[in-house]
């Protein structure tokens, strides 16, 4: 093993919070900054001739190898996990920008009960109502003491928006269930689809309250503070599982990577992959890693940062033996518990009309927030404690992805002749009304290392533990009577209105890219891995960023949230933790 020269900050991870992270530290501090990014360089010019759906969309190029890394899945402790061979249920991303390069760009801003969850939901209903196995918890910081947070990274994004708490005004248009913000959006909103036309005048008859989704695709040419400017978005609908041609979308390569190039502090070292933080005596002293050749190296540094996806997080503090290992049964540990994804529930809805739904946006989505967190519940809903968003998208529907969508029904077979004519008939004349709902954590959903399984190095597997319980159905079966009401006042001539499946979690179907938890934040080192500001409790020179941190998922895209936590750990590394790097902030 090659050891290298020494560098003050060594940070794992070249997504958005990594390289958000080294943003902050190189243009605040003369520390020397290295970033460690597995996956290949990316720039906006990689994206210009190759918008090719067979290949991202299908194909995921953009996606981390599952032959040389993945998942094993199993739904109990009871059960045996088997290995995910292909992507479905998430999509982790890989190269400069990680999942932050092929996103569909919603940027929302979370409710300011999502941050005192527990004790809202104690002080509603009572400790002796929740569910026994319910691991939800407080996070260490509150709505208003992220909100400046979360108005940096809207510019820094350029967000484009319309506010429907704008100071304490509630303003007709924008989401006005959204807690109080001090400033509009930095951009006005997307222009609107047909579909989203319909459902805005629908919802509006039936009195709910649409907005247009905040939207990191951006409506206008825009320079944010850094002075990156960008275009307006084209519409041309290859934004979710790709990367923007034009810039349009913010990405870390497109928005971060401009700035940290012209820093002589800073460092990015493309294929290189982490498997170890060194530590010794309660300090990080490093991380080993091997670069595309197979060659080990080990990185001396004096402060360390995980900033990689939830999964590779949580799966390299466990590789690392940093932390306890989380045990569901004596529900002692820390590390691993409060795995959560998001609750979808998608009702179609097909029209007499063609949608010209093959223009649209990653996050061109109109929705209704009346039901989020428990917004819109009256207390008779047994067993119900929070639902979620309910949106109609227009992400632009490709020739492949978009065909074979017909009413329940309408042919006897999914393949052949009369399949081919009837999907045909129906091309271009659906739209799905979405659940984007919460995912509450339970102490019987973790992850951990697989004993059996492992990685291209020979190094252990991160296996999930995770089903759905009887409050997903719920929260399912809630949603879908709306969404068949807004279907039908939208003018739908046949809508697939049965029941919502109750069949347990699976890996094959996507679901989100919103994985979240497994070393969560918290006030004691007893129920979280790291404090308010992302520092570890064990290791005072070792910072964890990103959405692994969250204690439970929260209805909507935690991007926009991972960023402004992101910013304020930067904040407290350079006027705190430089000064005392031994102890905790």
């Amino acid at each position: 093993m090659t050891n290298l020269k020494p560098v003050d900050v060594a940070i794992i991870g070249g997504g958005w919070t990594g390289l958000l992270m080294a943003k902050e530290i190189t243009a605040k501090t003369s520390q020397s900054v290295t970033v460690f990014e597995r996956g290949i360089p990316r720039k906006t010019a990689d994206y210009a001739v190759t918008m090719d759906e067979l290949d991202y969309n299908v194909r995921l190029r953009m996606m981390q190898n599952t032959a040389e890394e993945t998942i094993t899945h199993r739904h109990s402790l009871k059960a045996i996990a088997v290995p995910v061979r292909q992507h479905g249920s998430f999509h982790p991303g890989t190269g400069v920008g990680g999942s932050g390069e092929h996103w569909g760009g919603l940027s929302f801003r979370f409710l300011p009960d999502v941050f005192t969850l527990r004790t809202h939901l104690v002080q509603k209903h009572g400790a002796a109502k929740l569910p026994e196995d319910l691991s939800i918890q407080d996070w260490p910081v509150t709505y208003d003491e992220l909100e400046p947070y979360y108005w940096r990274s809207e510019q820094l994004m350029g967000v484009s928006g319309k506010a429907g708490n704008l100071r304490g005004a509630k303003i007709d248009g924008g989401n006005v269930f959204e807690g109080r913000r001090e400033q509009e959006y930095p951009t006005p909103p997307l222009k609107y689809s047909y579909a989203a036309s319909m459902f805005e005048s629908a919802a509006r008859r039936l009195g709910y309250h649409p907005f247009p989704s905040p939207a990191a695709t951006i409506s206008e040419t825009y320079k944010n503070p850094d002075g990156v400017v960008r275009p307006g978005c084209a519409y041309c609908g290859h934004c979710q599982r790709y990367g923007c041609m034009i810039g349009a979308k913010a990405q870390p390569s497109n928005t971060l990577m401009p700035v940290l190039a012209k820093r002589k502090n800073f460092t990015l070292r493309t294929e290189s992959w982490v498997r170890r933080i060194v530590h010794k005596d309660g300090r990080a002293t490093g991380v080993e890693f091997s670069d595309a050749s197979g060659e080990e190296f080990f990185q001396p540094a004096a402060t360390v940062v995980l900033a990689s996806f939830t999964l590779n997080n949580v799966r390299l503090l466990a590789l690392s033996k940093i932390g306890t290992p989380y045990d569901p049964i004596a529900r002692t540990g820390t590390l691993g518990r409060n795995l959560t994804h998001q609750v979808q529930g998608n009702t179609r809805a097909f029209f007499d009309k063609p949608l010209n739904a093959f223009m649209g946006a990653g996050s061109l989505n109109l929705r209704i927030a009346d039901f989020d967190g428990d917004t819109g519940l009256t207390g008779s809903e047994e067993g119900l404690l929070r639902v979620g968003m309910i949106a109609v998208g227009s992400n632009g529907d490709g020739p492949i992805g978009s065909f074979g969508t017909t009413p329940q029904g309408a042919t006897k077979s999914s393949w052949g002749s009369e399949w081919k004519k009837t999907s045909l008939e129906w091309k271009d004349r659906s739209a799905a009304i979405a659940l984007a709902g919460e995912h509450l954590a339970y102490r019987q959903h973790y992850m951990d290392l697989d004993p059996t399984y492992t990685d291209k190095f020979g190094d252990p597997l991160l296996r999930f533990t995770l089903d759905w319980t009887d409050h997903e159905f719920k929260q399912r079966e809630f949603a879908a009577q709306i969404q068949v009401k807004i279907a039908r006042e939208m003018g739908a001539t046949k809508i697939d209105e049965g029941p919502p499946s109750r069949a347990r979690y699976n890996v094959i179907n996507y679901q989100s890219t919103h994985i979240q938890g497994g070393a969560v934040m918290g006030t004691s080192p007893d129920t979280s891995v790291v404090n308010r500001y992302m520092q570890h409790w064990n290791m005072p020179n070792l910072f964890v960023v990103g959405a692994s941190a969250f204690p439970q998922n929260a209805a909507p895209n935690p991007t926009l949230t991972a960023l402004a936590v992101t910013y304020m750990s930067a904040d407290a590394m350079v006027n705190r933790y430089f000064k005392h790097p031994e102890k905790l902030i």
